[in-house]
């Protein structure tokens, strides 16, 4: 059987490790020259997102054998509004790290992966089309799948962030909502060592966005952060993406070509980050060339995940500063703290997003229906 996997990143990785144990090897084919050849940065992958998975990486391991080790499991998270500071503890999920990190999920997974890895290649999709039975597109963004004219692009964003030394503890995230520094966008802080984070902003490219200047942007960011974890902190190392695509596929599979990770879709366009549905996509469309299941119904979740989240990334931008600060400042009321607390636990698996989407669908509908 011969496989061809473009893209050796969290899916692509993820696809092969899998169909090696399925008894097939495949060929993998990454035009970097290396595994995890871009810039270091950290990410947060919360259960709350994932649900009815409780705890992602138990399942990875102990269902798919994909074994994965964290920077921390997240036991608090910070919400910075406009005027308000709330916080979520518990086991809320965990951090890791991308990029060239020795210890970044892609070099783990690289680990756990026999087959030989072709780096800096220059095949294309149309060679390994009529070369191999199957293709599985792992390339890390919607571009293949946007060309063969199966993507949806729901919208496009701007990220801008940094390596920042410091002094933070590894389970405590914070995070920002204020639309009038970021408009309709957030900032967020992951420490991926006692003495290193990555601080990031991420914005839609609306055209009132647009018109913003990104650097002036990340100054009043970058100085709020400050004052609000009480450091100076030094930058060391930045990077930035503009015009990245969020979107899903319209099909999971075209003949024999499978779309997995951020090339199906799996960015979540409410909170950012994908890591574990990206993965999942690997396995599945490995499941799939094994006639072990049917790739299109093991994803078909994943998608209506993806369709949730875009509602929330909707009702999160027809917020307000005000709207925002109502909500940070009952965090940690006495009556909703140990609900607000227990329900995004890792031991909870209340699908909250799924359950939400019809009130932020109506609200979102409210809000479109008065601005006309």
């Amino acid at each position: 059987m011969e496989v061809a996997i473009m893209g050796a990143g969290m899916s692509g990785l993820s696809c092969a490790i899998t169909l090696e144990k399925h008894g097939v090897t495949p060929s993998i084919f990454e035009k970097r020259s290396c595994v995890g050849d871009r810039f270091v940065n950290a990410e947060g992958m919360f259960s709350i997102l994932n649900r009815p998975t409780k705890d992602c990486l138990a399942q990875l391991s102990n269902e798919f054998n994909i074994n994965l080790k964290p920077i921390d499991e997240v036991n608090k998270l910070f919400m910075h509004s406009k005027n308000e500071i709330g916080a979520i503890e518990g086991k809320l999920g965990y951090t890791n790290v991308r990029g060239r990190h020795e210890d970044s999920y892609e070099n783990q997974l690289a680990k756990q992966v026999n087959a030989k890895i072709n780096f800096k290649s220059t095949r294309e999709y149309e060679y390994l089309c009529k070369n191999f039975e199957y293709v599985v597109l792992a390339t890390g963004d919607g571009e293949y799948a946007s060309h063969l004219g199966n993507y949806r692009c729901d919208l496009t964003c701007t990220i801008k962030g940094a390596t920042v030394e410091g002094e933070f503890l590894t389970s405590v995230p914070h995070v920002w909502f204020n639309y009038e520094i970021l408009p309709k966008g957030y900032g967020w802080i992951i420490p991926y060592s006692e003495k290193e984070a990555n601080l990031v902003i991420a914005y839609p490219d609306y055209p009132d966005n647009i018109k913003l200047d990104l650097n002036d942007m990340w100054k009043k960011f970058y100085a709020l952060a400050c004052k609000d974890l009480d450091q100076n902190l030094r930058i060391t190392d930045n990077f930035e993406v503009t015009r990245y695509m969020m979107g899903i596929c319209d099909k999971a599979k075209l003949d024999n070509t499978y779309f997995v990770g951020n090339c199906f879709g799996t960015v979540s366009p409410g909170l950012g980050f994908g890591q574990y549905i990206s993965m999942l996509t690997g396995v599945y469309s490995a499941y799939d060339i094994c006639k072990i299941g049917t790739y299109e119904e093991l994803t078909r979740p994943l998608l209506e995940n993806y369709n949730h989240s875009i509602v929330l990334r909707r009702f999160l931008e027809n917020l307000t500063d005000e709207d925002i600060d109502f909500q940070v400042k009952n965090l940690d009321n006495k009556i909703t703290d140990n609900l607000v607390n227990k329900v995004f636990s890792n031991d909870s698996g209340i699908e909250l997003l799924k359950l939400s989407t019809p009130l932020m669908r109506l609200w979102n509908n409210y809000k479109e229906f008065k601005s006309k």
